[in-house]
């Protein structure tokens, strides 16, 4: 079994607020720490009033002094949204702040809507100097040369890993000439994640950072007890895809007993292509599809997104996925 690591979405729920949605993904983080998980990511979102990760520098630094061992990150950054430079320093600060447990996942999806970012001030071409400025990104964290004019203080020499982000082509291309990790967003955009991988593995260039490819995939995956139960808990995700097709961002729902009384057909059928890369059950179930996927994409790590409504039940399925994975003992679960 590959290491397992979790994208936390600092959901902002019914129930809580945006200081509550950053708190409950500190103590997540504490509690996946213990249970083994590898890394827990935040996300680059803006104007979502359901996701409170917009500074996302700030959340990993909130998270990161929560925590101790587990490696904290991005994934990611929406590089074409900043300047190089500005970034460097912010994640040179973390470095310098919590050592090498900082992660820099890096994509060049503007992460919200074209309203929003007029209001960011990105300009319309940013995306396509997207390989130059992670290049230029990448030259900010390496030692600073004598007589520098520019350098990126506190960053230059902190060597921050970079990984490339991507759910099509372009970001295994790009991953594979720069010899660096690939993380495939297959948890909500799956078509493309094997040809992707087969992109990626085939084209890779060996770099001072990387000598072989190193694939991250992305996975829905809630646990609960039972079957019945996990499904009836991952309605909360269903509904946030739903409500996003309609345009309606909100804050995120508890689950429901009947999904199809909340959307139509169309909305169903959006939802569960973009889903399609979920394992929804008991730990038994989950452990099978764990296998699966593995087996079927060769992942060397696998990133987890479970989106439960409820944060002790959230908490729970972090650890029965932990035991589905064999990283934890049965007796250790019930303590947690």
């Amino acid at each position: 079994m590959p290491p397992l690591s979790i994208l936390e979405l600092a959901r902002v729920t019914e129930d809580t607020d945006a200081k509550g949605a950053l708190d409950n993904a500190r103590d997540l983080a504490r509690h996946a720490e213990r249970l083994g998980y590898r890394r827990i990511w935040v996300a680059e979102h803006h104007n979502m009033r359901g996701i409170a990760s917009a500074a996302t520098s700030i959340v990993i630094a909130h998270i990161a002094a929560g925590t101790s061992t587990i490696r904290v990150g991005a994934g990611g950054i929406m590089l074409p949204n900043h300047a190089p430079y500005i970034i460097a320093e912010q994640f040179g600060t973390l470095a310098r702040l919590y050592g090498d447990r900082i992660d820099l996942g890096l994509g060049r999806a503007p992460g919200t809507d074209q309203l929003t970012l007029r209001a960011i001030r990105r300009p319309p071409e940013a995306a396509e100097h997207f390989p130059e400025d992670v290049i230029e990104l990448q030259a900010y964290f390496e030692p600073a040369a004598e007589g520098q004019r520019l350098e990126a203080v506190p960053a230059a020499g902190t060597r921050v890993p970079l990984w490339i982000l991507g759910s099509s082509h372009f970001g295994a291309l790009l991953a594979a000439e720069l010899g660096l990790p690939y993380a495939f967003a297959s948890h909500f955009a799956p078509d493309l994640l094997l040809p992707a991988l087969d992109i990626y593995r085939s084209r890779f260039k060996p770099s001072e950072a990387l000598d072989r490819p190193y694939a991250m995939v992305g996975a829905n995956i809630i646990a609960a007890d039972t079957d019945e139960e996990a499904r009836r808990l991952f309605t909360t995700q269903q509904m946030s895809f739903a409500s996003i097709r309609r345009g309606a961002r909100g804050l995120s729902k508890p689950p429901i007993d009947d999904i199809d009384s909340f959307w139509s057909p169309e909305e169903k059928a959006d939802a569960g292509r973009m889903l399609a890369r979920s394992i929804i059950g008991s730990p038994e179930t989950v452990r099978r599809g764990l296998d699966d996927l593995i087996g079927e994409t060769g992942a060397d790590e696998i990133m987890l997104v479970s989106d439960v409504y409820d944060h002790a039940k959230r908490l729970k399925s972090i650890a029965l996925i932990a035991e589905a994975a064999g990283m934890t003992s049965d007796a250790t679960v019930a303590l947690l």
